[in-house]
């Protein structure tokens, strides 16, 4: 699983002739913003906090998220990925029929797991409409093999190991890039994208907008 610990910034200075009193001051002296230590997990990423993290500097400079490379309308760069099983699937094997191709940051993670269980639990109606399901993320196979037999899932996951396939689709991360992107991508029998559906805290919304759209098609 990720892990992130967040630097140690200094508060910036105030402008020349600018002063703050004490009642005024942005912190107490003796009054931590965040314990020490403290951890928690957080959609598939560990954070650990410091005690005297504070403000950045206005020069801190941020790396931004990726820039979308698929738009609705467009086909999407195709790839060869190896499934569940060790067996490589390519993005061409589905043309032919819908597929629903969703982006998630890691298998076990609680928001990953719901989101997985909820494309499970709904499997029927994407077969109904006559659609495959395709997860991707960076774990690898034998990852993927332990989660699907977990939580029965019916579909197939594919490992994105160097998150190649991340890139080439240009799926926005989150959190200043330090959590991998959560991108669903509906594409029709011809294999032109349809739908794209970003929504990383409410993972289970993922299913409603996919079979919204598939029941349209």
């Amino acid at each position: 699983m990720a892990s992130l610990t967040f630097p140690k910034h200094s508060i910036p200075p105030l402008l020349p002739n600018q002063t703050l009193s004490p009642r005024h001051s942005l912190f107490s002296h003796n009054l931590p913003i965040i314990s020490n230590s403290s951890q928690s997990q957080f959609y598939g990423l560990r954070v650990s906090y410091s005690s005297s993290f504070s403000i950045p500097s206005s020069s801190t400079s941020v790396k931004g998220s990726i820039f979308a490379k698929v738009n609705k309308g467009s086909a999407p760069p195709s790839f060869t990925l190896k499934d569940q099983d060790g067996k490589n699937v390519s993005l061409s094997n589905f043309k032919g029929k819908p597929t629903v191709v969703y982006f998630y940051p890691a298998d076990e993670s609680p928001g990953c797991t719901k989101q997985a269980c909820a494309f499970r639990d709904s499997y029927e109606k994407f077969k109904k409409a006559g659609a495959e399901v395709v997860g991707i993320s960076g774990d690898d196979p034998s990852s993927h093999k332990a989660f699907a037999k977990k939580y029965r899932l019916p579909y197939t996951l594919l490992s994105d190991e160097k998150n190649k396939v991340r890139k080439d689709w240009g799926v926005p991360s989150d959190l200043f890039g330090t959590l991998a992107g959560r991108e669903t991508y509906v594409l029709d029998k011809n294999g032109v994208v349809q739908l794209i559906y970003n929504n990383q805290f409410q993972p289970e919304k993922h299913i409603d907008e996919t079979l919204k759209l598939l029941q349209s098609l």
